[in-house]
């Protein structure tokens, strides 16, 4: 109490910047979650990538971001435990911050694609078990978390399997590839823009002071939806397309041609949807930090503020603006070969299950759906269209990240608790 009394600016100037850094770190490096599938398949250039992500990251994090950051604030510690000593709980999240953003920052000069979920939730177990023991961790939500990172792929690739194989059935194999194109295109378009939305006007909103009744919040989702799906159309028939070739590789090519427009949607779609889960990464413990700072007390809840969520949302645009692009093309063209088709598949799928979790509160890995859904449309191939050593690679990053983000956190806390007490 004491120590937070004499301390009281520096603390919150260490809460909010390390916040910021965290969060920086997420737009540096995640970001090729949300947009890698659509450079990947060539439908925009990297720049404007960067520019689409910073749009739609800021976006899903202040809009939809609050029910994740709820449980990263007050669900994994024990806060019980820390109710007699609450600078240490103050010391811990703060210290998540910090070994989250350096392992971030570490990883992304590297070019790593590491998952932010795994490291921040790696670090509140560290720095939980260095201040109580095992007592400090709520290992019972701690599991369920880790059990959602093993589901979460697995749901990315079985979504994205369907739409494939439903994108097959339904256009590619038939007598007018073309014509049936135009016809589904934009219902898929409307799924997208339905989904989307329905979960951040539900279930997002009143975390900043944004109340739609329930009727009105679903027909304002279908109406958001009608409008990508006119969207579509209009993009669809954009394109010179020889309607009469002959030659059914040509065919499929204008197909091809056809969703390329539509990525901008579901990349876009894809970007809100990873800043509405991953932004919690951060804000979440400077949500907690920030509340004890204020209250010198160990609350049952955080509030996640508007402001709070403005500030993740601000570092978010910075990362992806400043380093974002080192990271952003493994996912889009390593694991394997995308098409536009393929990948509009595959972001759609990691769109779908990412905003899902986010309105369950569940903070899942993006990084996990985004590849499990780059899997389902190679997988739709033939397991030979897969780089399994990519993949290798990339599955023993995501084991490494949570003991490192855990011992890390560990030592900044001990380092904290040595020089303020």
């Amino acid at each position: 109490m004491e120590i937070i009394a004499q301390h009281h600016t520096l603390f919150l100037v260490m809460a909010v910047a390390f916040g910021l850094f965290m969060t920086w770190g997420m737009g540096a490096n995640d970001v090729a979650n949300s947009m890698g599938t659509t450079v990947g398949c060539g439908a925009i250039t990297v720049r404007q990538a960067v520019v689409l992500a910073a749009v739609m990251e800021f976006m899903g994090a202040y809009f939809a971001g609050g029910a994740v950051a709820d449980t990263l604030s007050t669900g994994i510690l024990d806060r019980t435990h820390f109710v007699p000593v609450p600078h240490l709980l103050m010391f811990g999240m703060i210290g998540a911050l910090l070994a989250t953003g350096i392992w971030l920052m570490i990883a992304t000069l590297r070019g790593w694609p590491v998952s932010t979920t795994h490291t921040i939730v790696g670090a509140l177990g560290g720095v939980g078990v260095a201040a109580l023991g095992l007592d400090g961790v709520r290992w019972e939500m701690m599991g369920g978390i880790v059990v959602s990172w093993f589901v979460s792929p697995v749901l990315g690739g079985i979504v994205s399997l369907l739409l494939m194989l439903s994108i097959r059935r339904l256009i590619f194999n038939t007598r007018d590839p073309l014509k049936q194109a135009r016809t589904w295109g934009p219902l898929y378009a409307f799924l997208v823009g339905w989904m989307v939305s329905l979960v951040a006007i539900t279930r997002g909103l009143g975390h900043v002071n944004i109340v739609v009744g329930s009727v009105k919040g679903h027909l304002l989702a279908l109406a958001i939806g009608g409008l990508a799906a006119f969207w579509a159309r209009l993009m669809m028939n954009r394109p010179r397309i020889d309607e009469h070739a002959s030659d059914r590789a040509a065919i499929y090519a204008g197909v091809e041609r056809l969703f390329i427009p539509q990525m901008l949607l579901t990349g876009a779609a894809m970007a809100f949807a990873h800043g509405s889960n991953d932004v919690a990464n951060g804000i979440g413990p400077m949500a907690a930090a920030l509340q004890i700072i204020e209250t010198r007390v160990v609350a049952t809840t955080s509030p996640i503020t508007p402001a709070i969520l403005m500030i993740g949302g601000l570092g978010i645009v910075v990362g992806v603006i400043t380093y974002g692009y080192k990271v952003i093309a493994t996912l889009g063209h390593r694991i394997t070969e995308l098409t536009p088709t393929r990948a509009y598949c595959a972001t759609i799928g990691a769109a779908l299950v990412t905003v899902a979790a986010s309105g369950f509160g569940l903070p899942v890995s993006t990084s996990h759906i985004v590849v499990g859904a780059v899997m389902g449309v190679g997988i739709a191939r033939g397991i030979g269209a897969l780089d399994l050593r990519v993949l290798t690679g990339i599955v023993v990053s995501w084991f490494v990240t949570v003991p490192v983000g855990a011992i890390l956190a560990a030592l900044i806390y001990h380092l904290l608790q040595a020089s303020f007490s």
